[in-house]
């Protein structure tokens, strides 16, 4: 596999890394990229209680891979929610690969996603699942066979490709679930913990397969708890916290578990 490019904020690709990246991390305002995958601007969600998403902008280029960090109850799982249309913000915007939310043109069949429990049918077997989650996506029915064949080799899912869903263990479904959110190779991919009961075979898997779909100009997001495994593939990382952003972790950064913490410490103490 060749070197995958860094993507600068303004949308530049290239091997050298600016003095800023050697920092542990950065709570300054980080510009937009050119024609951003995904373009939020000051979303903005509030529920009962004071919880939800304060203004928060944030950026995905082609060929980027953007990962988002923070403790349980954040407020990642909302900003993704709001970006794919299962919540309505109370302000700001969304763009999606050029087209805004909302639009009767939106490209939700340019959109790959997997939140929460893998959305599968129990009754159906792997191969099943995935020409449906094709076809859903708008795949074109001679292309079918293949890009099913595709993703069952991409998650090695081959020995189950006859097996009900129901009879899978978690890890399988959870990679039955990430095939079929790849299925259609989206121009933009976003996943929230896509490593939930992976076994550290799936989870090799899964990072090259990101790896080789930012290599080939897809934007992708994804959140984790596990900063370790985001540093190994994320061009930028940026931290939430109390539904809000509150900066950015260098992927470079020697300690970035402790830095993470003295960041949301940081944030708690000025709030």
């Amino acid at each position: 596999m060749r070197a995958r490019p860094r993507v600068s904020p303004t949308g530049s690709s290239g091997s050298d890394h600016s003095p800023q990246d050697d920092l542990p991390y950065s709570t300054c305002w980080t510009a937009p990229v050119n024609d951003p995958l995904i373009d939020v601007r000051r979303l903005t969600r509030r529920f009962p209680g004071g919880a939800g998403l304060a203004p928060t902008d944030l950026h995905v280029a082609a060929g980027e891979i953007h990962a988002i960090v923070g403790l349980n109850g954040a407020g990642k799982t909302t900003l993704m929610r709001l970006i794919l249309g299962m919540l309505r913000p109370d302000a700001g915007s969304i763009t999606i690969n050029g087209r805004q939310l909302g639009a009767s043109d939106a490209p939700w069949g340019q959109v790959g996603h997997l939140l929460d429990a893998p959305l599968a049918y129990p009754e159906l077997d792997c191969r099943a699942n995935l020409t449906v989650a094709a076809r859903l996506h708008g795949v074109p029915q001679a292309d079918i066979p293949a890009k099913v064949d595709n993703a069952i080799t991409a998650l090695n899912l081959g020995q189950f490709e006859q097996t009900l869903t129901r009879r899978l263990s978690a890890g399988n479904r959870q990679r039955l679930g990430l095939a079929a959110a790849l299925v259609h190779d989206p121009d933009v991919i976003i996943l929230d913990e896509p490593t939930n009961a992976l076994d550290p075979r799936g989870v090799i898997l899964l990072r090259q397969l990101l790896l080789t779909r930012a290599e080939h100009g897809a934007g992708v997001l994804v959140s984790s708890h596990h900063l370790d495994e985001v540093a190994r593939i994320a061009n930028r990382i940026t931290v939430i916290n109390c539904g809000r952003s509150i900066g950015s972790l260098s992927p470079h950064a020697i300690d970035l578990e402790r830095t993470f913490f003295a960041m949301v410490h940081d944030d708690r103490d000025d709030q």
